[in-house]
């Protein structure tokens, strides 16, 4: 009885209409945390407060068809995606009016936009090719601030006269260069010191070379990589394996044989 129940929840799970109506409700649990954050009115403010009651239930309706669903009840909290949902879902369901925990209930409730993620595949291989890429990525991180250190070191010892708003200290000027980094009004930093040191442009050129180029693009090619192998991994989930394949054929030899040894009785 419960393996027939538990079959036809995994079915609803698995069904298309049910999904897209999650993601609907993803939605518009968006938009009405969005709404919040205007003057309503009155009656607004009473569509908004059954609407967010309506949202967390069916939250709650929709986690626990994926809890039971699940054949191996184990398996579902090994998921950190699944933890995420039903930890977003707990804590929605703690009451925000007259509570000392109202502040952390609104903003958890904010972080429901975020469930859009373990919902649809693609964004999980995004998040997940973004998390895998950050140790790699601590390398290329690590060579940027030597970068930068010593890129820092020069313009302050060279430019802190010009100007030490900019140039004051080792620290200050790590700032300006992450806003020469990002090509902020950089222009206006470099023509304030080329009028004193006419080939501080070197400067510049070369430190826009490093950090903007060269490093910019080994992190574009460290995330690509990771997703490549993540997008690789998820095919290979959904392909059946070697193992599955010879379980198949012999299912299949057998049922010819079958059919063989029936034709020559008859």
């Amino acid at each position: 009885m419960f393996e027939t129940f538990r079959k036809s929840l995994f079915n609803l799970k698995q069904n298309r209409l049910f999904e897209f109506f999650v993601i609907t409700v993803i939605i518009i649990s968006a938009l009405e945390i969005g709404a919040k954050t205007y003057d309503l009115s009155p009656t607004s403010l009473l569509v908004t407060k059954y609407l967010d009651v309506f949202i967390t239930l069916f939250f709650l309706f929709e986690i626990t068809v994926r809890f039971v669903s699940e054949e191996n009840k184990k398996d579902f909290f090994k998921s950190g995606w699944n933890i995420f949902d039903t930890a977003v879902v707990v804590i929605s369901l703690i009451p925000i009016n007259e509570s000392e925990m109202a502040l952390l209930a609104r903003l958890i409730r904010i972080f429901r936009v975020l469930r859009m993620i373990s919902i649809i595949p693609e964004l999980r291989i995004l998040i997940n090719s973004l998390l895998e890429a950050l140790p790699r990525l601590g390398y290329v991180v690590l060579l940027m601030f030597i970068i930068f250190y010593i890129y820092a070191a020069v313009g302050s010892f060279l430019f802190q006269d010009i100007n030490p708003v900019l140039w004051g200290n080792i620290a200050i000027s790590m700032l300006t260069l992450f806003r020469v980094m990002t090509f902020e009004d950089w222009t206006d930093i470099q023509y304030e010191t080329m009028e004193v040191y006419p080939m501080s442009w070197i400067f510049y050129m070369t430190f826009i070379f490093f950090t903007a180029f060269a490093f910019l693009n080994m992190v574009i090619g460290i995330v690509v990589g990771v997703m490549d192998e993540e997008m690789h991994k998820e095919r290979l989930k959904s392909e059946p394996s070697m193992n599955e394949l010879q379980d198949q054929i012999q299912d299949i030899r057998g049922q010819i044989q079958v059919l063989i040894d029936r034709d020559k009785k008859e």
